[in-house]
């Protein structure tokens, strides 16, 4: 959950405290510190703390600021000289925090991390869309049940470094993207960053749930590819233990990720023997769909076809459909994650590990691999080897150090000059996130001239590996 500080005094506070509690805030939690009783919610839920003291003293704010890392931070205070001492006292805590702040009274705030919401601006906007011949904001447009809405991609978010084209949009739409305050032109190809504003449109109900996807940091995977898991078969290329052990993991994903649907698609079912024990297999899962192809239609038209009609978001493939050369090509083509069926029981897998290579390509990876940890309740572990001693992830490092005090869980990074390959060989139940690349579907019959970790990570048939959808 994100962590927010409210600091709050005056009238507009107590309005503002008003409406936050009759919101559904479930996803935070609020530390809010008051000084008058009268601000005061007679409903006080259970996400918010209270703190009754006067947040211009120094030594009281940072006593609570430094008890926790706060997420974001709010002040709204209804005097100038108390708002300017707090944002100073807050800057003299925190040099780096992104905060915002309530101004009525024109105060220069000359900070890049601070947002300043200037009252008589706000003001002004409201009455301006009342008068007639000048566009209204979004909230007046259609039917004003809230069909438009603005979205802005926190760090973080698992929409964060995704293409467009990559991001299933079912009954909604991204048809605007503001960059460092310009207007981008939105296209397939055009990936978003942190801190972009998206302008959507589609159903108010679907709007809500994809608000909810991209505001939160954790718990949504296979989001933003699709939804749901599919487990392709076909009896024609896999022996039957192949077949079940697919199915007995992609049970056991469906299960732990949330609000994922299962959908089994087995073509050419020759036997008839395996398929009454995939049924068996799943019988108890009520989220699922078994779907079978007699007539032998191809590997391409069915995963088109399911792609569409199931939202599928991740593949579960084993490695003798993975030597096939028509299953590989659908299934880089379609750009959805892989789960690759290893050897290894899946029920004994406790953590869930990276073996660092490419900066930029595991900077996209890193928030998938808190998300699916927070699913799946593994530890987190990252392997950071440098050999050769001449790559800096440093600022790779640090970036995963946030990622984890955002989803609030713990990592273990590894930081050695040993061979990443022997490390990573020595550990065992393990689940293993790796970068798509072409290159790992394509033969290499002298696999030891290559020092690609990825590709090498790849080769190990006994490790269960989730392959994700990068940005090269």
């Amino acid at each position: 959950m994100k962590r927010v500080l409210i600091l709050l005094d005056g009238i507009v506070a107590k309005n503002l405290l008003k409406r936050l509690v009759e919101l559904d805030t479930s996803h935070s939690v609020y530390d809010v510190v008051y000084m008058n009783d009268s601000l005061l919610p007679n409903k006080k839920p259970s996400n918010f703390t209270f703190y009754k003291f006067d947040p211009t003293s120094l030594s009281k704010l940072k006593l609570i600021m430094t008890k926790v890392s706060y997420n974001d931070i709010l002040v709204v205070l209804g005097n100038k000289n108390d708002t300017i001492s707090v944002v100073e006292n807050i800057r003299n805590i925190d040099k780096n925090i992104n905060f915002n702040v309530y101004n009525e009274w024109d105060i220069d705030v000359n900070d890049k991390n601070i947002q300043n919401y200037n009252a008589i601006d706000i003001l002004t906007s409201g009455l301006i869309e009342r008068l007639p011949n000048v566009p209204v904001i979004a909230q007046n447009i259609g039917l004003k049940q809230g069909e438009i809405m603005e979205i802005k991609i926190p760090f973080g978010s698992s929409y964060a470094y995704r293409y467009i084209s990559s991001i299933s949009q079912k009954e909604w739409k991204i048809f605007a993207l503001y960059r460092n305050n310009i207007m981008v032109t939105v296209r397939p190809s055009l990936v978003l960053k942190p801190n972009d504003i998206i302008l959507v449109i589609g159903k108010p109900k679907v709007l809500l749930q994809v608000y909810a996807a991209i505001s939160v940091s954790s718990g949504h995977f296979p989001m933003p590819f699709g939804k749901n898991i599919y487990v392709y078969l076909d009896f024609y290329l896999q022996t039957e233990d192949d077949a079940l052990n697919a199915v007995k993991k992609a049970r056991y994903l469906q299960e732990r990720l949330n609000n994922t649907k299962l959908i089994i698609r087995i073509t050419r079912p020759a036997l008839v023997g395996t398929i009454d024990k995939i049924k068996e297999l799943v019988k108890h899962i009520e989220n699922k769909t078994l779907e079978f192809d007699y007539h032998d239609l191809g590997v391409m038209n069915l995963m088109t076809s399911d792609i569409k009609k199931h939202e599928i978001g991740m593949f579960v493939l084993t490695n003798r459909l993975l030597e096939n050369n028509k299953v590989v090509e659908k299934v880089f083509l379609a750009k959805k994650p892989i789960f690759k069926v290893g050897i290894e029981n899946i029920n004994n897998i406790k953590t869930i590990t990276m073996v660092l290579n490419s900066v930029k390509v595991y900077e996209q990876l890193s928030p998938i691999l808190f998300d699916i940890s927070s699913q799946l309740k593994y530890k987190v572990n990252v392997i950071n080897s440098d050999p050769l001693g001449d790559t800096d992830r440093t600022k790779l490092t640090h970036h995963l150090d946030s990622l984890a005090k955002i989803f609030n869980q713990e990592i273990k990074i590894e930081s050695n000059k040993q061979n990443p390959m022997s490390i990573l060989k020595t550990k065992e139940n393990i689940l293993q996130i790796l970068p798509l690349k072409e290159d790992m579907f394509k033969r290499r019959l002298l696999s030891f001239f290559t020092t690609d970790s990825d590709l090498l990570s790849y080769d190990l048939k006994y490790l269960n590996q989730i392959i994700i959808p990068i940005i090269e």
